[in-house]
């Protein structure tokens, strides 16, 4: 029963203070900080202040609660939290100007397949299917037996029956192929 007296009256203080301090607070965010994070910075710097609450200079154990006692150590609270979003931020942007040096330009060019979709069409829609699930998903033949519910054995011969057939349409019969392994139409992968 003591300890439930003692968080009660914990909440109740915490509550005095936030009554004496969150609109001053807010007034002293909005002047530093972007209009988007202030209500963050915000409630972290509230939940600084509910978990250091002893350390709270000036607040009495009653919940009347002197603004004027309180506020500048509440301040420096928001203060470092305003700090620490900054310093976020900083980072966000940096990784974003850093992902943005490294990713590749994208390529506008736009290739021309219709012969492959062409050849596509020709095909069954299972057949086409696996297809697809191998070339653009980079699927093996077990990982197709799985979502077109073949087994793996009836998968593998698809793939490796529906790849000849484009192959023949395409007249690439030793072309690239897109970076798979030739080893991939096998059933024992």
């Amino acid at each position: 029963m003591l300890e439930q007296e003692l968080a009660r009256a914990r909440e109740v203080r915490f509550e005095a203070l936030a009554r004496a301090v969150a609109v001053p607070l807010h007034r002293y965010l909005v002047r530093r900080a972007d209009a988007d994070a202030v209500d963050d910075i915000l409630a972290e710097t509230m939940l600084v202040l509910w978990r250091r609450l002893e350390d709270v200079p000036g607040l009495g154990e009653g919940p009347p609660v002197d603004a004027d006692e309180v506020l500048p150590w509440c301040y420096g609270v928001a203060r470092g939290c305003l700090s620490n979003a900054r310093r976020a931020q900083g980072r966000r942007l940096r990784l974003v100007e850093r992902l943005t040096r490294t990713a590749p330009p994208p390529d506008h060019a736009e290739a021309d397949h219709t012969e492959l979709h062409a050849a596509l069409g020709t095909l069954n829609a299972l057949d086409r299917e696996v297809v697809e699930l191998w070339a653009w998903e980079g699927l093996t033949p077990r990982q197709i037996a799985e979502v077109t519910r073949l087994t793996a054995n009836a998968a593998s011969i698809r793939l490796h029956r529906a790849k000849k057939r484009l192959a023949a349409l395409l007249d690439r019969k030793n072309a690239d192929h897109g970076g798979h392994e030739t080893a991939e139409g096998r059933s024992n992968r």
